[in-house]
């Protein structure tokens, strides 16, 4: 049985405080009714449950009881913080280990629970079965579903509630300004067409959130549902949006074909639909026609300014467009050589279009990630970064994603009021953009100034509720900015749950504070199991770790010096290894390696500022100098 809380990601971003309650709610209620039913709690899931029963009319017997007594609990609350949940039910065989369960059985129940009816069940025929002439309540076929991982289609039933027929059909006020562009599907016969559908839906996005009366959902979170079950009522309630757009995408030869429809969320009705056949030449069209047809359906009045640069090509290249769209295809992926590959495309569009301003954007956003995030060739890539976005601005000075990118070269740099001039900048030209909201975000919490920082990573998980790098920062905020390590890692966990791997390392930094040093330990062992390839030598840097974080200064001391001595295996920078030291009260060590550290350019160095880890130094003049040559005194 898997249990999940009907638009709890949507709270999560308007209301945290409110949405971790509900949690902790929803649990107290829901495991006295588990041990009635003999279920065992596998796990929680942020807000979910997993349960085993070995007995299946215990299992639906427990997920009506469930339901019932969420009703009961939600009859004297007010409307805000009552409980909503879903609950699927599937018989099979699972696969056992450690006190955690897997196989295609745990698949089907995660995959049917979302079909559910805010405060209803689902269940597979296999339970149908088993239990249709045992159990109280009718239960009703939906038809055959197509689940994802699951290779054939399953019927699915769902259990018929004695309190449906009082249950208000009247769907929830969501603003129609404020809109999810969903993934076009690709309907090309060749499969690999998919970046082209992908890119489709991003430069649909880019160009709809130019217009700044729509509230524009960005890629990231939309992404979460491609090939997704659920119904569109459910992703407006998830999302927090009025209105949805979707369609699809076919390509054959030079020939397109891109069906699109605008539908209103509250009323579930069209607003608007239409088939565009054309030539691949003639893209650029399609995307300002349905920016404009969406800003019409939805009566928001396009400015001056953003109807040129919605009607503006980008490029008169069909094999630059195509290129640049597989670039970022790759570079969303922000792996190693994902980014390299990306790198090859955005070079191959701008040979193709040396007037392409994009093409060198792409280029910059490439060499800055593999400077900032994996800390290669960092002196050729920021200088690489550095051209690149200055020649797309001087073909476009009124490009917001290169004004941003600038601002996060600039930051690198440690021109942090120049950084904050393109930032602006970028929020000025295009409001939806959420990178730019996120990386000002960064710089605004680094200089400590921290309430608006707090706007600046609101307003970017408004407009991208589910990206995981977005809530990691915004678990940064709350460890470095606020040190509330509870509260970050409850997003730390957000993030790794929407599929941020690296959020384990935070995760686990966060049990450190907390003293609870056995997770901190599990957490540490996933992140260095999963890149022991990259940096062989990761378990050193672990057992250092945790003797920095137990206290134990003796093994500490010990250790430093093999990891000093083998840094790049071991996944720790100059900038961390220095954080130790000033725990030992060496700091001629830590400053020369904070010294090395702003040599390198290390964007990471920025931190200094807000983080606790350097409050030993705050006074010492070598420190002050530093951040007077940062810009941050």
């Amino acid at each position: 049985m898997f249990t999940d809380m009907v638009g709890y990601t949507a709270l999560g971003q308007r209301n945290e405080s409110l949405s971790l309650a509900l949690v902790e709610e929803q649990r107290k209620l829901i495991r006295p009714i588990l041990a009635r039913h003999n279920g065992r709690e596998v796990k929680t899931i942020g807000d979910a449950f997993l349960v085993e029963f070995t007995n299946v009319l215990d299992a639906v017997r427990c997920a009506y009881d469930i339901q019932r007594a969420v009703r009961e609990f939600n009859i004297p609350i007010s409307a805000d913080r009552r409980i909503h949940l879903r609950v699927g039910v599937h018989l099979g065989d699972v696969i056992e280990s450690q006190g955690d369960i897997s196989g295609d059985a745990v698949n089907v129940a995660s995959r049917i629970e979302p079909l559910a009816d805010d405060g209803g069940v689902c269940i597979t025929r296999q339970v149908y079965e088993s239990t249709h002439n045992k159990f109280e309540l009718p239960m009703a076929s939906i038809g055959m579903k197509s689940l994802k991982n699951v290779g054939e289609p399953m019927e699915v039933y769902k259990m018929e509630m004695p309190w449906s027929q009082a249950v208000s059909k009247e769907a929830p006020s969501l603003p129609r300004e404020r809109i999810a562009i969903l993934p076009f599907a690709n309907m090309s016969p060749d499969p690999t067409d998919d970046y082209f559908a992908d890119g489709i839906t991003d430069e649909i996005i880019t160009t709809v959130a130019g217009v700044s009366g729509l509230s524009v959902i960005s890629r990231t979170s939309v992404m979460t549902y491609k090939g997704a079950a659920k119904r569109l009522g459910e992703i407006g309630r998830e999302l927090g949006v009025g209105t949805i757009l979707e369609g699809s995408f076919k390509k054959a030869g030079n020939k397109i074909r891109i069906t699109t429809q605008l539908i209103d969320v509250a009323g579930d009705k069209h607003l608007w639909a239409q088939n565009y056949d054309r030539n691949l030449d003639d893209v650029f069209e399609v995307q300002s026609d349905v920016a404009k047809h969406v800003a019409d359906a939805l009566r928001v009045r396009i400015l001056s300014p953003e109807m040129e640069r919605i009607n503006r090509k980008p490029t008169e290249s069909t094999t630059a467009y195509t290129l640049y769209l597989k670039g970022r295809f790759l570079w969303n992926k922000r792996g190693i050589e994902d980014l390299r590959q990306a790198r090859k495309c955005f070079e191959e569009s701008i040979r193709e279009d040396p007037g392409f301003a994009l093409g060198y954007v792409g280029v910059a956003d490439c060499c800055i990630i593999l400077h900032n995030n994996w800390a290669l060739d960092r002196k050729a890539n920021l200088e690489n970064a550095e051209v690149m976005v200055a020649k797309a601005l001087e073909l476009d000075p009124s490009l917001a994603e290169a004004h941003a990118t600038r601002g996060l070269v600039l930051s690198t740099q440690y021109r942090l009021s120049e950084a904050e001039e393109e930032f602006k900048k970028s929020i000025e030209l295009k409001p939806n953009y959420a990178t730019a909201h996120q990386w000002y975000f960064g710089l605004l919490g680094n200089l400590g100034r921290f309430d608006e920082a707090h706007a600046q990573i609101e307003k970017a998980l408004e407009l991208d509720p589910l990206s995981p790098i977005i809530n990691d920062n915004y678990g940064d905020y709350y460890f470095f900015d606020m040190r509330d390590y509870e509260k970050a890692l409850e997003l730390y966990k957000r993030a790794v749950e929407l599929g941020m791997f690296s959020a384990h390392g935070y995760m686990s930094l966060a049990y450190g504070k907390l003293k609870r040093f056995g997770e901190m330990r599990k957490e540490t062992a996933i992140m260095t199991n999963e890149t022991k390839d990259l940096y062989p030598r990761g378990e050193v840097a672990d057992q250092a770790y945790f003797a920095w974080m137990e206290g134990d200064r003796e093994k500490l001391r010990r250790l430093l010096p093999e990891v000093e001595a083998h840094l790049s295996e071991t996944g720790w920078n100059n900038f961390l290894l220095a954080m130790p030291y000033v725990y030992l009260g060496d700091k001629d060590k830590a400053f020369e390696l904070l010294e090395r550290a702003y040599a390198e350019n290390d964007g990471t160095l920025t931190g200094i500022k807000v983080s606790e880890f350097f409050d030993g130094i705050r006074t010492d003049q070598r420190y002050l100098d530093l951040l007077k040559r940062l810009g941050m005194d």
